[in-house]
């Protein structure tokens, strides 16, 4: 079996919540936690199979961290590599650019060349626009633990469900 990569930001605890479900998850999978305030774009290189997470912060930004990185990661060469993407948001007070974190990563991961994995379905969501959403599907795992907490924990099992058919055919 492959290595896996989850690289996601430790200074926000609900984000650092959300990967450590998704490492439970996993169960026995070989998955190294990587917390991207301490990445080099090496350690990118070293997963065969990456998830990245991130909170979407006021308008449609991303948190600091993630933004320190993205002109390294856009520099990568990412071509043998899936990756799949979850992000936290809030439809109810932010519908205008619902978990558009997730939009910006990919964006950033498409640049480099990385095969995105992990879409979703946008049903059951409420919300006027999102970067996370391309030809009706979410370009990765949408939680909203503010509005839509007793979905989550089955959203992240059937992602990661998913995401096990999709890293290992």
């Amino acid at each position: 079996m492959k290595k896996i990569g989850l690289f996601y930001g430790t200074s926000t605890k609900k984000t650092a919540g959300i990967a450590q479900q998704i490492q439970a998850a996993f169960g026995e999978a070989d998955l190294d936690i990587v917390p991207i305030e301490s990445a080099w774009k090496e350690e990118f290189l070293t997963y065969s199979y990456l998830i990245v997470g991130t909170s979407t912060w006021f308008d449609g930004e991303l948190p600091t961290y993630w933004d320190e990185i993205m002109p390294e990661l856009t520099s990568l060469e990412l071509q043998d590599k899936k990756v799949a993407i979850f992000g936290l948001g809030d439809q109810v007070n932010y519908p205008d650019n619902f978990v558009d974190g997730i939009g910006l990563l990919a964006d950033a991961f498409q640049t480099a060349g990385a095969q995105l994995v992990g879409f979703t379905s946008a049903e059951g969501y409420s919300f006027n626009h999102s970067q996370a959403l391309k030809d009706g599907k979410l370009l990765g795992l949408a939680l909203d633990i503010e509005n839509q907490p007793e979905q989550t924990e089955k959203r992240i099992h059937d992602w990661v469900d998913q995401l096990k058919k999709e890293f290992f055919l």
